[in-house]
């Protein structure tokens, strides 16, 4: 277990006799004031937030509001800015108040003396431990600021990428959602009216009719099951995701034989893979540590677990191209730019290279998704409200006969 860290709230003065307040990271009260008074601030109040403000303080920051700020920092440290006075900067013009909050907490560590890469580690839900190794490689190096330009171009394209997929699966989910609305509106509240009327008719309905009428039946009288049997099949999934890792190993897995989405998932790991790999190398991270930050970013735990194998052959000394080679999940483009990078010694250009490559056959794959998408989803969406339409329709095509 790691050292935890609260957000505490505090006023002071300082040594022009202003009252000043902030906030700030640590694992106790003692160790807040004992900062303070490192700064010239005689503490007058200091409090900790509760643990409900605080995992609101987590969540409201976003991993895209991350890649902003990042960019900024690159932005700031190109333009010969210090980092001390870019990350104030970058704190004044925040719009998002737990964005300010997470940035003055970061400048009150680096004034205080902390390396920037031990001060981000304080807050792991924002920054990733691979975040955390390329900005300390960048302090042990003395390039920061090359180091933060391939991080925000790294935070880009990923968050680039994940907004494409996004964007792919939410037309689907929305079409897929208002019919169901409305199929559930049709069977609960119309048919049973249609139904009332057909008792009158004093003939038999036809067959499919009937099969709908015992489907808005069984519908209206169950629905309050229904929905408790959905809510508990989401429920239980979610404990056993949340607490299984075969649970989750089996969900990726499905996911990737998904037919079109398996695809593209499995082209996003790799582009996951390739970018981070070229990032932690060109950052001078050895290649085994850059590995174990692949795997992570790869998205996917059968990805993950195939790199975490790859890493353990390369530790044996295995070439990179044979230990992926071994495993059927990488394409033989992919195997072939390693080895070309192996001999070169440019294995992270070849990465990148890779990488864009695959992030281009995600867009192109999206693209025609969606395409496709579309006319399926009115087809289904048309098939499923005109089937209901029709059948309650049949029988007064047939009334003519029944008073006849």
């Amino acid at each position: 277990m790691g050292v935890k860290y609260r957000l505490y709230q505090w006023q002071g003065i300082n040594k022009k006799g202003q009252k000043v307040s902030g906030s700030m990271q640590e694992t106790s009260l003692l160790a807040v004031k004992y900062q303070l008074q490192r700064q010239g601030i005689q503490p007058l109040r200091v409090r900790r937030q509760r643990e409900s403000l605080i995992t609101q303080y987590n969540n409201r920051i976003g991993s895209a509001d991350i890649a902003i700020m990042t960019r900024q920092i690159a932005t700031m440290l190109g333009a010969g800015v210090p980092l001390l006075q870019s990350l104030r900067l970058i704190a004044r013009s925040a719009q998002k108040t737990s964005v300010n909050q997470l940035i003055t907490s970061l400048a009150s560590e680096v004034e205080n003396g902390t390396p920037l890469s031990d001060a981000l580690k304080k807050f792991p839900h924002q920054f990733s431990e691979l975040y955390c190794e390329l900005v300390r490689s960048g302090e042990q190096t003395g390039a920061l600021e090359h180091i933060f330009e391939q991080i925000a171009v790294h935070r880009e394209k990923a968050e680039k990428l994940k907004s494409t997929i996004k964007k792919a699966l939410f037309y689907p989910i929305m079409v897929i959602l208002v019919a169901g609305i409305v199929v559930a509106i049709l069977l609960l509240f119309v048919i049973p009216q249609f139904e009332e009327v057909f008792a009158g008719f004093g003939a038999p309905l036809p067959l499919f009719t009937q099969w709908v009428i015992g489907l808005s039946r069984g519908l209206l009288n169950n629905w309050l099951s229904i929905l408790a049997g959905i809510m508990l099949i989401v429920f239980v999934y979610r404990r056993l995701w949340r607490h299984s890792s075969r649970v989750r190993w089996a969900s990726d897995r499905l996911l990737l034989r998904l037919p079109v989405i398996g695809s593209i998932l499995r082209k996003a790991a790799l582009t996951g893979f390739s970018r981070t790999l070229a990032t932690t190398f060109a950052a001078g991270i050895p290649l085994v540590d850059g590995l174990a930050s692949a795997a992570g970013a790869s998205g996917n735990r059968i990805y993950r677990h195939a790199i975490l194998q790859v890493r353990t052959d390369v530790i044996a000394g295995l070439p990179m191209n044979m230990a992926l080679r071994a495993n059927h999940l990488f394409p033989d483009m992919v195997i072939q730019m390693v080895a070309i990078g192996e001999e070169s010694g440019a294995i992270d250009s070849m990465m990148n290279k890779a990488a864009n490559i695959y992030e281009r056959e995600v867009d192109d794959a999206i693209n025609g998704l969606t395409s496709l998408i579309e006319p399926l989803m009115m087809l289904v969406l048309g098939i499923l409200v005109g089937g209901l339409v029709i059948a309650m329709y049949l029988p007064i095509f047939d009334l003519g006969n029944v008073i006849r």
